[in-house]
């Protein structure tokens, strides 16, 4: 029989010591651990956002570089006048704030053509810095666009940095001028940093020694924990975008209980538990990540574009991959075939072959839309860039097409439509809640003395009176009830939902339509109303009920801006005019109120940006989306006389 095994005393206690200190180690070193793990994530958060914005900067700016790039091609060829090249600029100024201007420079020095509407100085050396001067010598003996290190604006503070932007013009081997864009980086950065990763982030652009060029700080100074430096590899220039968070370290709890073996075992688990929940965050996180750089890059895959080239007698030269996965038909089918094309659709063959007659005659259009038809019947929107193929020798050898698939853009812009047109509804609907009491009160009045006349009638009658003297007040009963009518019509005019349709109609007519809404808000702030609209004003191409909700926003404000002004200067007037040069009819609200600040001013049009408490910060924002939907524009200035104009333009009827 064996005999059973003791150990030392010392033994005994050694492994219970062990245990406890290995426990309260781990007590104290998962607080630290979780603390590093979330500093791992938010830095490694930041990262990623970084190199989004990164991103979205450069896809920016590459949109500018194709624009110009496209536009030096067709200067080269000739194609253009000088009125259409600086109607092209004045688009291209419009596809993002951050663009500025755009100058055509000879290679002379002097301005061909600019974006400003103001007549510029007459060379480049009087309005370009030296910087940008050596930019553009570089752009032009290296044939690619270059980039000019950021200097201050002519005229302008120091912290408005601009970054010129170089495009040489080269017709075969002569350079034959540039294109001069000029960014504002402030604007770049308002423009494309996302307004949820600038309140976390203060982001920043930097020059080759780190010293700020422009700056974006919603949420404040950044702490420095949490940064990420991404080069933005422009071309000529060195420029570093910075993201600092406004984030700070996390921090370890003050307090560990640690007195007893239960409140450790419930720290134990709590510790656990909480980083069991950290990790299964942060897969979720890191799932959610892969799933959005899955979805981008497949988005960047689908970003194709078909190329198609034709010798002078209309053959197909080349194809490529995406061209022939666009029309369904394989290389071998296509290349060398004369038309008709197997691809063109049977109900447009008339347009294809008139627009080929003119590509043959040596008169090609640059840019137009029309229709695929695959082997399956499958029908594609297309929009098509054609320019002229020219080999190394300068010889004009045939065309070479660009062609995208529109399809998704059609949809977008009908589900655009849609969207547009429910908040216009959504907005009437509002804007009717808000003067629903005063509605109230103007139908009280009409009422109580429909109900006045009518009591005064049944006394008549009931002390035998004669009957012909009730005449006057049954007439007077029904006007007040044709006033009341009047009143509930026009609001359900204004209010009713139907579909968007374009008309021609005076603009008087879309005033009177809601001038009982009008005056009833007006009365209610103890407003005078001034209309001057001439009776010889022609008539607009307009929708009629969005020109009508533009008009009752516009004129609230007005009336809402006059509340604390003297009661005599309570003055809202509402004139037109004909702009024969424009083709426009151009209408105004003029109030005498408080005005705009600067600051607010310049977030004025933004979506859900209100001075109002109870406001949805829309109605500004539903206005200028509605004008140029008709293909004007919406500004408002500073009133004279104190108070504020706000202006809108209007095509008329039957301007093309």
């Amino acid at each position: 029989m064996s005999k059973p095994i003791f150990l030392p005393s010392s033994l005994r206690w050694l492994l219970p010591v062990v245990l406890v200190l290995l426990f309260v180690a781990i007590v104290f070193w998962l607080p630290w651990q979780a603390r590093q793990l979330e500093s791992t994530e938010r830095q490694e958060q930041l990262i990623a956002d970084t190199l989004w914005v990164e991103q979205s900067i450069r896809f920016q700016l590459g949109r500018h570089e194709e624009s110009l790039r496209g536009l030096a091609n067709e200067i080269a060829g000739g194609h253009l006048r000088q009125a259409d090249v600086q109607q092209r600029m004045g688009r291209m100024l419009k596809n993002g704030a951050e663009l500025k201007s755009v100058l055509q420079v000879a290679p002379d020095g002097r301005i061909l053509a600019s974006s400003a509407e103001s007549p510029l100085p007459g060379t480049a050396r009087a309005l370009l810095s030296q910087g940008s001067l050596a930019a553009q010598d570089r752009a032009r003996r290296s044939h690619s666009p270059i980039y000019a290190e950021p200097e201050p604006a002519a005229g302008g503070t120091p912290e408005q940095l601009m970054m010129d932007l170089h495009f040489p013009i080269y017709r075969g081997e002569e350079w034959v001028g540039s294109l001069v864009a000029t960014f504002q980086l402030s604007s770049l950065l308002d423009e494309m940093v996302p307004w949820w990763f600038a309140q976390d982030n203060q982001i920043s652009l930097l020059d080759r020694d780190d010293q700020v060029l422009a700056r974006r700080s919603s949420a404040g100074p950044g702490h420095g924990v949490y940064t990420h430096k991404r080069a933005l590899d422009l071309p000529g220039a060195t420029i570093t975008l910075m993201t600092d968070s406004v984030k700070s370290e996390p921090k370890l709890l003050p307090n560990l209980l640690v007195g007893s073996v239960v409140a450790l075992s419930l720290a134990l688990l709590w510790s656990l538990f909480a980083l069991w929940g950290h990790i299964s965050r942060r897969l979720a996180a890191e799932g959610e990540l892969r799933q959005q750089m899955a979805f981008r890059t497949a988005m960047e895959n689908s970003l194709v574009t078909g190329l198609r080239a034709r010798d002078l007698e209309g053959r197909i030269t080349y194809v490529n991959p995406a061209f022939c996965q666009m029309v369904g038909y394989p290389a071998q089918e296509l290349i060398g075939r004369l038309p008709p094309m197997p691809y063109w659709a049977p109900d447009v063959m008339a347009e294809y072959q008139h627009r080929l007659a003119g590509v043959l005659a040596g008169s090609v259009t640059p840019e137009f839309e029309t229709l695929f038809q695959r082997p399956d019947g499958t029908r594609i929107p297309v929009l098509i860039f054609e320019s002229p193929l020219v080999d190394k020798e300068g010889r004009h050898t045939g065309y070479m097409g660009s062609i995208l698939d529109i399809s998704d853009r059609k949809r977008m812009e009908e589900l655009n439509r849609q969207h547009q047109e429910k908040l216009q509804t959504s907005a009437r609907l509002a804007t009717m809640g808000e003067i629903a009491s005063m509605l109230a009160h103007e139908l009280n009045q009409p009422l109580a003395a429909i109900s006045s006349y009518t009591t005064g009638a049944l006394n008549v009658l009931a002390r035998g009176g004669d009957p012909a003297t009730l005449k006057p007040a049954l007439e007077q009963a029904g006007a007040q009830a044709q006033r009341a009518g009047q009143i509930i019509r026009s609001v359900h005019e204004f209010v009713k939902k139907r579909e968007s349709e374009r008309q021609d109609v005076a603009l008087q007519s879309m005033l009177d339509s809601i001038l009982a809404l009008i005056e009833l808000q007006a009365r209610q702030h103890h407003v005078s109303l001034q209309v001057e609209i001439p009776a010889t004003l022609p008539l607009v191409r307009a929708d009629r009920m969005l020109i009508e909700q533009v008009l009752l926003n516009l004129t609230r404000n007005g009336i809402e801006a006059m509340a604390d002004v003297q009661p005599l200067k309570r003055v809202l007037r509402v004139v037109a005019h004909h702009d024969p040069l424009a083709r426009m009819v151009v209408a105004q609200v003029i109030d005498n109120g408080h005005g705009i600040p600067h600051d607010v001013a310049e977030r004025l049009f933004s979506p859900f940006f209100s001075t109002k408490a109870e406001g949805m910060g829309m109605g500004l924002n539903i206005c200028r989306t509605a004008i140029e939907f008709h293909g004007g524009t919406l500004t408002h200035r500073d009133n004279p006389q104190g108070g504020t104009i706000f202006t809108f333009t209007l095509p008329t009827a039957g301007k093309q």
